[in-house]
């Protein structure tokens, strides 16, 4: 019996070794090789093996531009993400929290895509479980094919036999190849059936989505190599206290890494949210301090969010400082500036920052709207409800330009705002005339001092 051979594999970058070594040469981190018995591939075990085309260096003038045919999957902010469809031939990996809704949304989009052929298959559930989901889902799709199966040589064959427009495998962590000779999840195994799923991909000319797992920092479980394999990385995130999921784009080989779709989750599954600022946006009946709404962007998508913010004496001596959706140390650089420029004494008082919705902001101009939600609570002075906010603030307390403003205000618009204070530097070049919005232009913060208070 043939001695067995082991590897040594860097689980950060997937850096392969003959011995250990303490430090990955190639990624710089420290203790990250582990140890794992592998096999020469046989040739009595190959993987998806077709016939070998030959090819030839082309001048890159002589290459022809082609218009790539994507197949619609039935779902508008499925479609946004990749760009307009899925492109034949591609392969597209999904991470996201256990429980977030990963296999909801391919089993979603699987039984919705209609007159295509899908073959789903599952190394976590059996298919009793996905009926019972489908089920709920309320969807049928009589060309939607059931697989349990976790090896690649036996998915392969059936490929062959069903000859699907579209292959759905649930997860990447599950699958396991007989030309390496360790579990599944571990990192040779992944990269290799990776590597296998990549080339029946290109070759069959069939789209592959693949569900991945994270590791608890939130990343990708598994070598980083496995990201640069494929031509698409998307995340799927929310809370999972609130309906709300985003689906963000990561990498993107077929188009912008800027684009996102936003889903709520129920009871019959994944809805698509078409207008967000509706459902982001609180219907009060009367007006109440510490309440101001922001005109973001989120991705390319501009969207209005409500802020709350509370403030109140710090009853311990030690003020407190929290903050929902919101960087801490962003919020605690507002409470200076105010402090500093506008001279309210918010040193001893107790400061509470929410953003409604779950969502977790970073575009810099929630800031303006961050700050008048503190000052309307501190002064008990509330703000209309038909008035936003769009605008990033400056250590000087200067407010500044924000991308993409036309966008912003004409969100504002189209749900029936009256006012929207922006920095006035960000207004070259619009007519703010043949706006139905007014638009109040602020340099500083004192200047929306005055205007609220």
């Amino acid at each position: 019996m043939a001695k067995a051979k082991t590897m040594y594999y860097c689980s950060n970058c997937g850096n392969a070794s003959g011995k250990w070594i303490g430090k990955c040469p190639a990624c710089g981190e420290w203790n990250t090789f582990v140890e794992e018995v592998i096999s020469k591939p046989s040739e009595t075990k190959p993987g998806f093996v077709t016939g070998k085309t030959k090819s030839a260096p082309v001048p890159i003038h002589q290459i022809v531009n082609q218009r790539e045919d994507r197949i619609d999957t039935m779902s508008t902010e499925f479609n946004r993400v990749l760009g307009g469809g899925l492109v034949p031939g591609s392969i597209v990996l999904i991470g996201g929290e256990p429980g977030i809704g990963k296999s909801t949304l391919l089993l979603q989009m699987a039984l919705n895509l209609k007159g295509k052929k899908i073959l789903y298959l599952s190394g976590e559930e059996s298919p009793q479980q996905i009926k019972m989901r489908a089920d709920r889902l309320k969807g049928n799709n009589p060309d939607c094919y059931i697989l349990n199966e976790t090896s690649t040589t036996d998915l392969f064959q059936h490929t062959l036999e069903l000859a699907p427009d579209l292959v759905i495998i649930d997860s990447i962590q599950t699958m396991h190849t007989d030309t390496i000779d360790s579990t599944a999840g571990s990192i040779s195994q992944i990269r290799e059936t990776a590597g296998e799923l990549q080339r029946f991909a290109k070759l069959s000319n069939t789209p592959v989505l693949l569900i991945g797992h994270i590791t608890k920092d939130g990343n990708l479980a598994g070598p980083k190599v496995l990201e640069h394999m494929v031509d698409a990385v998307l995340q799927f995130e929310g809370d999972q206290h609130y309906g709300f999921r985003i689906l963000r784009s990561i990498k993107n080989r077929y188009g912008s890494t800027s684009e996102l779709g936003i889903y709520e989750m129920g009871a019959a599954g994944l809805r698509e949210v078409t207008n967000p600022s509706e459902l982001l946006l609180s219907q009060r009946e009367e007006e109440t301090s510490g309440v101001a709404i922001a005109a973001m962007i989120e991705g390319q998508r501009p969207m209005l969010i409500e802020t709350q913010a509370l403030v109140g004496t710090a009853v311990y001596g030690t003020p407190q400082r929290s903050s929902t959706g919101f960087d801490l140390r962003r919020l605690n650089m507002l409470l200076a500036v105010i402090e500093k420029r506008s001279g309210f004494r918010l040193s001893t008082k107790d400061v509470f920052l929410n953003i409604a919705g779950g969502l977790r902001v970073e575009d810099p101009a929630i800031d303006l709207a961050v700050v008048a939600a503190i000052l309307s609570s501190a002064e008990e002075v509330a703000i209309g409800h038909d008035i936003c906010f769009a605008g990033e603030v400056g250590l000087s307390g200067e407010i500044r330009a924000v991308s993409r403003v036309e966008s912003r205000i004409a969100e504002a618009e189209k749900l029936g705002f009256k006012q929207i204070f922006v920095s006035k530097y960000g207004l070259k070049g619009l007519d703010i005339k043949k706006l139905n919005i007014e638009v109040v232009p602020l340099t500083r913060v004192t200047e929306l001092v005055k205007k609220l208070i």
